[in-house]
């Protein structure tokens, strides 16, 4: 049965017919994966961050003037393309899940999403130059 509307239960299936849940041990274990595709998730959007930072420096806006003398396909181009789809498709996969429309799911994708970026936003300031509490000085 298709939910349309928020629902509290161990029973729940999530993406693929034979992804269904009917225990308490495989209803944690799915929401356990829930939560590491979501901090894997912001690993891959902070990994692609770092790419297209690289060879910057800390000050320089990341939408400088793009140097044309590496060319269209530069290795680092290709890279970030790639982390881009799987970033996307891992991305989709989420949204997908959540519209399961169960409130566990929901959560725990929150609760991941929120981990990996507690985990990760610290590196990013660093990266941008940012060694203050105040971004403004």
């Amino acid at each position: 049965m298709m939910h349309m509307t928020f629902y509290w239960s161990r029973q729940v299936t999530l993406l693929f017919s034979s992804w269904r849940t009917d225990s308490w041990p495989s209803y944690a274990l799915t929401l356990l994966a829930c939560v590491l595709a979501s901090v894997f998730y912001q690993y891959l959007e902070h990994v692609r961050y770092r790419v297209r930072r690289s060879g910057k420096p800390a000050g320089e806006p990341l939408l400088s003037q793009p140097n044309r003398a590496a060319g269209k396909w530069s290795a680092k181009k290709i890279v970030d393309g790639l982390l881009f789809g799987l970033s996307s498709g891992l991305g989709y996969l989420l949204m997908l899940a959540v519209m399961s429309f169960n409130g566990g799911v929901f959560l725990a994708i929150v609760l991941g999403l929120t981990i990996g970026f507690l985990w990760l936003s610290k590196d990013e300031d660093e990266i941008a130059g940012v060694n203050s509490s105040c971004a403004c000085a």
